[in-house]
């Protein structure tokens, strides 16, 4: 994109319109658009009726439009059916209904759950759950410093008793991409399941569940310009058919009597109570915009960002970058260390400066510990970000130490 371009999509965004700051924190969550807006604005002005439910034509138009939801979804993650895409609050709650639904009612004493190293809390206390409800073994996939899950981390971690394998598309730390493709082909050799979280993932580069052959997918709308509290799971229609619902009432049902249910087909099953219909189509506008971009051309603006921001950080002195040296193994995620300054401090510090950034252990504190460190900073770029911020920003992580009395 060029930097006119980049200009013109800045302008669609409000906040970052009327704001100065540079927001360098779009892993935890993205910024949305005037259109991603107005289209929540709209369900509410023009359709608002409980979906799935009344008779007359503005719940027949709201439930439309809330289907026609889960067809967008559908098409942008390439999935065989609408009736395998879930809609959810965010990825943490998608993960959790497989591991209550699937995970309690399919696994067992002696069965093996195999998780990377790498995986943010969301995506790896549902399985520690679930291995001491059903006795489970969890198996950690080491990897590399850099991120890279090797072959032979792999020998490690699989074996005749894996059932289940829970990794992340993208590391929310490092953002290094994991080798899916090979862990589904190991997970297939031993006749595992697999989920993969792409809360990281998905909003930066295109994804085909189907190619990729995952059988459970995660992500958030949030994260991808949506509003808050949308989420989704995407998982093939044979498993979620053999699951039992994760939360009951509502239009999760097809009859009650006084002591028994029986419950609706796929995917409402899976939807209980009254579902986020506003957030929905909001996302479906989200991903009307991102694909109106190219998502090619999203991961190509970052990417080339990312480029920027590591070179330059990696040519200050005390600076650690953590994960790889490459930047299309960063997924617009650069985390960082400053020698003797606490990540808190240096939050701080970019935030009298303008700068927002994250500090702590990013929701992945097991990862932190395997690094040997406690916590880091991290700043995550988006498509709309510029080099104009990006030289900011390392202006300002260059002046740190001095600013805490240390030097330079």
């Amino acid at each position: 994109m060029t930097a006119s371009q980049i200009a013109a999509i800045r302008a669609e965004f409000p906040l970052i319109a009327k704001h100065d700051r540079v927001y360098f924190d779009n892993a935890a969550t993205s910024q949305k658009p005037a259109c991603v807006l107005q289209a929540a604005q709209e369900f509410y002005e023009r359709y608002n009726a409980n979906v799935l439910r009344g008779l007359y034509p503005l719940s027949v138009e709201a439930t439309e439009r809330y289907e026609a939801a889960r067809t967008t979804v559908q098409q942008f993650i390439h999935a065989a059916t609408p009736e395998e895409i879930i809609f959810t609050r965010n990825t943490t709650e998608s993960i959790n209904l497989v591991a209550y639904s699937y995970g309690l009612s399919h696994l067992k004493a002696g069965d093996e759950i195999v998780v990377s190293i790498l995986e943010h809390h969301s995506n790896l206390l549902p399985w520690q759950m679930v291995a001491r409800m059903t006795g489970a073994k969890l198996v950690y996939l080491e990897c590399d410093p850099d991120g890279t899950i090797s072959k032979e981390r792999m020998d490690a971690a699989f074996s005749d008793h894996t059932k289940l394998v829970a990794i992340g598309m993208v590391s929310n730390v490092l953002g290094c991409v994991n080798p899916v493709a090979e862990l589904v082909k190991r997970a297939r050799q031993c006749g595992a399941v697999i989920l993969m979280d792409a809360a990281q993932g998905a909003p930066h580069m295109a994804v085909d569940v189907q190619a990729l052959d995952v059988d459970f997918m995660a992500f958030s709308g949030h994260k991808m310009l949506a509003p808050m509290g949308i989420g989704v799971l995407y998982g093939k229609k044979e498993l979620l058919e053999s699951m039992p619902p994760f939360l009951t009432g509502g239009e999760m049902i097809e009859t009650v009597s006084r002591y028994d249910a029986t419950y609706a087909e796929l995917p409402h099953k899976f939807e209980a109570g009254t579902v986020n219909a506003g957030g929905a189509v909001a996302l479906a506008e989200a991903i009307r915009y991102l694909q109106k971009l190219g998502m090619s051309n999203v991961q190509q603006a970052e990417q080339e960002l990312t480029e920027h921001l590591l070179r330059g950080m990696q040519s200050i002195p005390h600076i650690h970058v953590l994960g790889s040296e490459q930047a299309e193994n960063h997924t617009g995620i650069v985390a960082f260390t400053v020698d003797q300054v606490h990540p808190h401090d240096i939050s701080e510090i970019l935030s009298s400066d303008g700068m927002d950034i994250r500090a702590g252990h990013h929701c992945a504190e097991p990862l932190h510990q395997y690094l040997g460190i406690h916590s880091s900073a991290r700043a995550s770029v988006m498509f709309y970000n510029t080099k104009e911020e990006a030289d900011r920003f390392l202006e300002s992580v260059s002046n740190i130490r001095r600013r805490m009395g240390y030097g330079e």
